[in-house]
């Protein structure tokens, strides 16, 4: 596992306070995110903020993927580059970025990807794209399915619990299996946030 990174635990614990004020957040389920070990989590994204907000929930630190855009910016590079986030050119396969997610998972770290692929404007699911199965099959590594939902005045986070490549679907690989893995990987997501619509209305009504 990488060495702690003092940079990110600092500016998390800053940060904090005033994220709680703003966007009141509500973490659900992080005893179903292992103190140690590697696994990705497999969230939806709808807000710049997403990657702060996830691991402010977290005892451990989420390493994740940045748009090739925000390292253009000196100082936005250089900041996100010392939270151990790493540059992906969306357009393209981008198998650099990719090969680099993956040694980081074998060294038994955490790892962030939005399975959609981009941000959802509406907050409505989109549909989910294939990089989260293939690197999770690659690196033989269970996905934490996780859901973020704006209810009411609360932005709530919900990490579920580990899906093993088995609960995946996979046998040999390939492309449908990939498919496959990321529709279930998504279902999962889905019934969270039906989970936590339920739970709070039952709780405003």
């Amino acid at each position: 596992m990488k060495k702690r990174n003092h940079f990110y635990f600092f500016w998390r614990g800053l940060l904090l306070p005033f994220f709680k004020i703003i966007f009141r957040m509500k973490y659900i389920g992080a005893e179903n995110v292992p103190a140690e070990g590697a696994y990705i989590l497999a969230s939806n994204h709808t807000h710049a903020v997403d990657p702060i907000i996830m691991g402010m929930g977290l005892k451990r630190q989420v390493m994740f993927m940045a748009k090739e855009e925000l390292f253009k910016n000196k100082f936005v590079g250089w900041f996100i580059r010392k939270l151990d986030a790493f540059p992906i050119n969306r357009g393209k396969a981008d198998t650099g970025s990719i090969k680099h997610f993956e040694k980081v998972l074998e060294e038994g770290n955490l790892m962030g990807i939005f399975i959609e692929g981009t941000r959802s404007k509406d907050g409505e699911f989109l549909p989910p794209k294939n990089g989260c199965s293939l690197i999770a099959y690659d690196t033989k590594t269970p996905v934490i399915p996780v859901c973020h939902t704006k209810i009411g005045s609360r932005l709530y986070f919900h990490y579920g619990k580990p899906l093993s490549l088995e609960d995946m679907g996979f046998d040999k690989g390939g492309a449908r299996e990939f498919r496959n893995a990321s529709r279930i990987i998504m279902d999962h997501i889905k019934a969270i946030r039906e989970e936590d619509l339920a739970s709070a209305g039952e709780k405003n009504g």
